[in-house]
């Protein structure tokens, strides 16, 4: 039997082909995605439930010329198979491989990079008025899942769209989840429109005229039976009156009706939304079953879609259980996600103290002032969003919370490399942007004991903290049955000495302890430090060790441009301190997706690389029979 994808080396192939191979391709693409994803990880329920729509674009529009926006851009794999790159798919999200996100470097299909949510219709009006005013005449498709409208960016496209162009195709794939169940009043109302009886009686009638007749005369009364269902839902029909003309709800699966659709959409000098309903894990039941667990996970088995079973709890999991008891012992503490319960963990708290748990949507920016809110009226609000997440509310942080000296606590999870996932996704930038602001903590742990102690010290504090975590586990260190206040700003030393003080930043410390071990193989006398807090730094710890020592390192998961290296080189100029400081982080570049270690050993962020990055300095310390490899 032809195995037609492997045919498929461009868009252009799709055109010669049959609805009835169409239909066989969908297959066999569900199939491939199956089996590679078991083996690499990534996002396999969004993408199974955009097959066919991914299809039907593709076959009517012409890609590099058309462009098309994915909003998040994490259910592109289809889009990926079908232009080019099924050779290489194999490799999605692996060292070296395919980014699992829209990447323009990666492919002249891939129009425009993403990884958040929300962007889609503002980078598609964009390319589609730069087009108007280049007299240009492809077309601009932007395809957007439900969520998206929960975040405001999509919002304030949208009340621009009319204004600006005549032309632009908006693709709404509702499958009524993110990566748990899609929440409040938009997900309500498409899922009104979706279940209306009488409309949706009318509506199928066009669908099927359309379906069985396709050509112009049959669009035309479809057109008008659309108009009368419409008039069913009064002025419900929420994108008409930001000016865009709404057509659907359609099965997002019927390939033969999408592609008569996009025809017809094509013809358009109108802004346009298609209402498409999707199922996500389409194809394979353990996604359809677990839709939470398979929006996004790693390597799974492709039969039964087991995977393996963590042997030790994810910082994550501290957290949540961590602030549900706290919850347990204080009224006033609540908790606030954007879409991300599950991410966060917060899926654990949520049963505990249902009435504390907030899940306002894929709206970061709205979290952060709705928790400032809640702090104004004695409330401990404890914000979980990933580092790469917050930077999406930097103005809030500042204006809402620390220019009011709120209360609220910013749990910054994936605070560090986030591996596979890519650039869109580290959080290698929040020690930068945060320790800035007046009035603002930041805390960093060493091991989930620590995190506990943190999130304990952050709900004692009358003001704005933050702490941030990495993504996985750590080192299994146990927690205390109750938590202690740390002293704000106290860092703690872990191993004394004279020569060399290294200072290990949260999840650095391993790499700290066998930076120390190396040193003192060397015949070099290293002190050991755990800083705890970026902001504020301890002032008499690095004042006595920056006039003992002859060196300082500094090693953190986080860029070097502004991080917590750069803020204690700045107080031992501000301290007048002669010793030479060696800072080990990220360099000033976006890092690449990869194995967590081994982009580590690529840039240095090991025991190791300090060495190196230090050797000049460690060979005038050492005695003259010693030397640094």
């Amino acid at each position: 039997m032809t195995n037609i994808l492997e045919t498929i080396n461009s868009p252009a192939d799709l055109k010669a082909l049959s609805i009835a191979e169409l239909t066989s391709l969908a297959a066999e693409i569900r199939e491939r995605l199956i089996l590679s994803v078991a083996r690499t990880g990534g996002h396999i329920g969004p993408n199974l439930g955009v097959v066919e729509l991914t299809i039907a674009m593709h076959y009517v529009f012409d890609t590099p010329r058309d462009s098309f926006i994915f909003d998040v851009s994490h259910q592109a794999y289809v889009h990926k198979l079908l232009t080019g790159r099924e050779k290489r798919f194999h490799t999605i999200r692996q060292p070296g491989g395919l980014n699992g996100f829209m990447l323009r470097s990666e492919s002249e299909h891939d129009s425009y990079g993403a990884g958040h949510a929300g962007t889609a219709l503002s980078a598609a009006l964009g390319m589609a008025v730069a087009r108007d005013m280049s007299g240009g005449t492809e077309h601009i498709v932007s395809l957007a899942g439900d969520a998206a409208f929960t975040n405001g960016i999509s919002f304030e496209a949208l009340n621009n769209i009319a204004g600006q162009t005549k032309r632009l195709i908006i693709v709404l794939n509702d499958n009524e989840w993110s990566i748990d169940k899609n929440v409040g009043a938009i997900a309500e109302y498409f899922h009104r429109i979706a279940t209306n009886p009488m409309y949706n009686s009318l509506h199928s009638k066009a669908a099927e005229l359309v379906e069985k007749f396709g050509g112009k005369a049959a669009r035309q009364v479809a057109r008008k039976a659309e108009e009368a269902a419409k008039g069913l839902v009064g002025r419900g029909v929420i994108f008409e009156e930001f000016g865009l003309v709404y057509f659907g709800p359609i099965d997002g699966h019927n390939l033969p009706l999408l592609i008569e659709t996009f025809k017809f959409l094509k013809q358009q000098n109108k802004p346009v939304v298609l209402h498409a309903i999707t199922q996500k894990g389409r194809g394979f039941q353990p996604a359809l079953e677990g839709q939470k667990k398979f929006h996004g996970l790693g390597p799974y088995h492709p039969e039964t879609g087991e995977t393996k079973t963590a042997a030790q709890k994810t910082y994550s999991e501290v957290f949540a259980e961590s602030l549900s008891r706290l919850a347990d012992g204080n009224d006033k503490v609540v908790a606030i996600t954007a879409a991300m319960p599950n991410g966060t963990a917060l899926d654990l708290f949520r049963p505990k103290h249902p009435t504390r748990y907030f899940d306002v949507g894929i709206a970061e920016e709205h979290a952060v002032i709705f928790a400032a809110g809640m702090a104004t009226k004695g409330y401990k609000p404890f914000c979980a969003i990933y580092s790469t997440f917050l930077q999406r509310a930097y103005d809030q942080v500042i204006h809402d919370v620390c220019l009011q000296n709120l209360p609220v606590v910013f749990c910054m999870d994936r605070g560090g490399l986030s591996g596979d996932d890519g650039p869109t996704h580290h959080g290698l930038f929040d020690i930068s942007f945060l320790r800035s602001i007046p009035n603002m903590i930041h805390m960093v742990p060493r091991n989930e004991d620590m995190l506990a102690d943190m999130m304990y010290t952050a709900m004692l504090h009358d003001g704005p903290s933050a702490i941030r975590y990495p993504r996985g586990t750590g080192p299994n260190s146990a927690l205390k049955e109750q938590p202690r206040a740390l002293e704000i700003g106290s860092a703690e030393v872990l191993r004394e000495g004279s020569d060399v003080a290294v200072f290990a930043l949260g999840s650095m410390m391993a790499e700290g302890e066998r930076l120390v071990a190396m040193l003192e193989q060397q015949g070099l006398s290293a002190a050991l430090i755990d800083p705890r807090f970026a902001k504020p730094l301890d002032r008499d710890c690095i004042a006595h060790y920056g006039g003992r020592c002859r060196l300082l390192i500094t090693l953190e998961d986080h860029v070097l441009a502004g991080g917590f290296g750069s803020a204690l080189l700045e107080l031992v100029s501000e301290l007048e301190l002669q010793v030479p400081v060696v800072r080990v982080g990220w360099p000033d570049q976006f890092i690449e997706h990869g194995k967590v270690e081994a982009l580590r050993a690529k840039y240095g962020l090991t025991a190791e690389g300090a060495m190196i990055k230090a050797a000049g300095i460690l060979h005038s310390l050492l005695p003259a029979r010693m030397s640094v490899s």
